[in-house]
């Protein structure tokens, strides 16, 4: 059959970039089940196995060419998807045949490997982060004073600036990638641990010897790049790990999710639009329409990975005794997923925040509909500063504001609340044009920018070189 022919996972044909995706492919992962069995094979025979140095070499050899082929008739006639790549190994690698997975169980390469991977696609996840924070930092610096109506409740609140609100969807990253550092540096290797975790088989090996087994088990963790194991497994490592690393996977899509959804509401009010190309169709009957495409794109992806972790917990809590099968056909669906689906989150969210279109105007326009309101106990403090009786400048305010939402709310008109306040010649010796500029409202918002860029953002990046750049083409 083609690819046109059969369902093809859109995570990997319309969304996932290219690394992530070549990294949960079986050539990777099969690859990596060889380089596992030479670095235990090399653990072997430095700790005095009977294992030759002309065995290892030719595992070496043949770590990359896979015959996918034969190891899928050794599969299918031994049902065991590890034995028949030992099979397919050990035809490539006649001398060394003996010694494949000596000692060994197949959580042994299917764990190691796992953990091999996760770590690398955090690292990738790391990446597009840190990028992320950097170009919301950039767009905070540009709008840092720029005042714009705040919400709370999804209704007109107190002014902020659209850099503070830049601030808060950075943050939320910020967050999420010192929780990836956190799993980053508590991943460990499962290494050496036997069929039920108690190494009863290495110990056999080397006839008791309890200290050889523990430096076997070290050295193997070494060879891949871990500097400690899990204290205790089971047969497996703990799918704990698993419920972790796709709580922080959820975590980032949850973050994105709440910074589209403010773009999508944003480019409603007219106020800021995420890209869009010269030749991008919004609709294919209205032809007008500019959609948040990408925004809602992010959104869709996002209820998916977060689904994913009610998955990775339950997989976790079934797990009987020293382990049980049903965790392996999930965590083949689950794990890589909920990888390709962040990072495909966070090239979407990465291509957006470095193209973000501010209109200043509609926002200023959406502003000055609202700020009369809030701005009467300004004018009331400014006028009773000017000579006035408060309590009559009171009652005045209440009147015209009553009349003057009347006239928003009942016949469609436009807020003229100033221009009431302004022909009150109660008022006439008030500064109104200075008690009214938009800056007075914003407290200390643009200061906040700075803050946050000086001592969060800027320390955070100089530790981060990420080397993933924000004009790389989406796919769709």
């Amino acid at each position: 059959m083609s690819n046109h022919d059969r369902y093809e996972n859109p995570l990997i044909s319309r969304y996932a970039s290219e690394p992530m995706a070549r990294l949960w492919s079986d050539q990777r992962k099969f690859s990596t089940w060889r380089r596992l069995w030479v670095a235990l094979a090399e653990a072997e025979r430095e700790m005095g196995l009977p294992v030759e140095e002309a065995q290892i070499a030719e595992l070496r050899a043949h770590v990359d060419d896979i015959d996918f082929a034969a190891a899928a008739r050794y599969e299918k006639k031994l049902r065991h998807d590890v034995m028949a790549h030992v099979h397919a190994f050990g035809d490539v690698c006649p001398a060394a045949r003996p010694i494949i997975h000596l000692g060994a169980t197949s959580c042994y390469v299917t764990d190691n490997t796992d953990l091999i991977l996760i770590r690398e696609a955090l690292g990738l996840v790391r990446d597009r982060l840190a990028s992320s924070i950097r170009l919301l930092g950039e767009f905070a610096r540009r709008h840092r004073d720029l005042p714009c109506l705040g919400f709370t409740h999804l209704q007109p609140a107190q002014p902020t600036t659209v850099g503070k609100r830049a601030c808060l969807w950075a943050y939320d990253l910020v967050l999420d990638l010192a929780e990836v550092d956190h799993r980053l540096a508590s991943l460990r290797a499962r290494s050496v641990k036997g069929t039920t975790g108690t190494q009863a088989s290495f110990l056999e090996l080397f006839h008791g010897d309890h200290a050889k087994v523990r430096e076997l088990e070290r050295r193997v963790a070494e060879k891949l790049g871990f500097a400690e194991t899990y204290a205790v497994t089971g047969q497996t490592y703990s799918r704990k790990v698993d419920s972790q690393t796709v709580d922080v996977l959820s975590g980032i899509a949850q973050s994105a999710h709440k910074s589209a959804t403010d773009w999508r509401l944003l480019q409603s009010r007219k106020e800021i639009e995420e890209p869009f190309e010269a030749h991008q169709i919004g609709s294919s009957a209205m032809a007008y329409k500019r959609n948040p495409m990408r925004a809602e794109r992010i959104c869709g992806l996002a209820r998916f990975v977060i689904s994913l972790q009610q998955n990775a917990a339950q997989t976790l809590a079934t797990q009987w005794m020293e382990r049980t099968l049903d965790d392996s056909a999930n965590r083949r669906l689950v794990l890589p997923q909920a990888f390709l689906g962040v990072d495909a989150i966070l090239a979407i969210y990465q291509n957006v925040a470095a193209g973000l279109v501010v209109y200043p105007k509609v926002i200023q326009r959406n502003l000055a509909e609202e700020l009369p309101f809030m701005a009467t106990e300004n004018i009331l403090m400014a006028a009773v500063a000017a000579g006035g009786d408060r309590q009559d400048l009171h009652e005045r305010i209440r009147v015209h504001s009553l009349e003057a939402a009347r006239q928003v709310k009942q016949e469609g008109l436009s807020n003229d609340l100033l221009a009431r306040i302004a022909a009150d010649p109660a008022f006439a010796a008030a500064d109104l044009a200075e008690t009214l500029d938009p800056r007075r409202f914003v407290g200390r918002a643009p200061e906040q920018v700075d803050e946050f860029l000086a001592e969060v953002v800027e320390p955070l990046l100089r530790e981060t070189r990420s080397t993933v750049s924000s004009a790389e083409e989406l796919k769709v």
